[in-house]
């Protein structure tokens, strides 16, 4: 169960997760870790892929403060991911930490899944940035081929 409070990382992602952030000299394209695990979370989301964690990574990235996500509103998204995927208003309460455990363990789960995609696209991959800039980009197109007008649908 997630700590309360606190964001956790698979401890086979922590490798993955540092070397996308540009902190302590790094070259990567986020400035932070919530920064990572937030666009995991949305890339997990995306593909509607939930990850277990299985073992926690206990040194950097370690457990990572929910104020972090506070500071930069990224508490909305933790949210709306609740939301989306128990469809009861519930989740959001406040006052209740069962459902704080609850809404953190959803949001680490596609994290993880998002880390776990990111960890295939970046594979062999030399700058991150830039591979990130090519996966963005194919996703992209992707959606511009599919919002094309199809005629197939109308024949019988």
């Amino acid at each position: 169960m997630a700590e309360t409070g606190r964001i956790r990382v698979a401890k086979d992602k922590a490798d993955l997760v540092k070397a996308l952030t540009s902190s302590d000299g790094g070259t990567g394209p986020f400035q932070t870790f919530a920064d990572v695990i937030v666009f995991a979370a949305a890339l997990g989301a995306k593909h509607k892929k939930r990850v277990p964690l299985g073992e926690i990574s206990k040194r950097e990235p370690s457990p990572i403060g929910q104020e972090h996500f506070l500071i930069k509103g990224y508490d909305q998204i933790i949210k709306l991911l609740a939301i989306v995927e128990e469809k009861e208003l519930d989740i959001l309460s406040v006052d209740n930490e069962k459902y704080e455990n609850q809404r953190l363990r959803l949001f680490e789960e596609y994290a993880n899944g998002g880390l776990e995609i990111l960890q295939n696209e970046m594979r062999g991959a030399v700058d991150y940035s830039e591979r990130l800039l090519l996966v963005l980009s194919s996703a992209r197109f992707q959606q511009d081929q599919q919002a094309e007008f199809d005629l197939s649908r109308f024949l019988f």
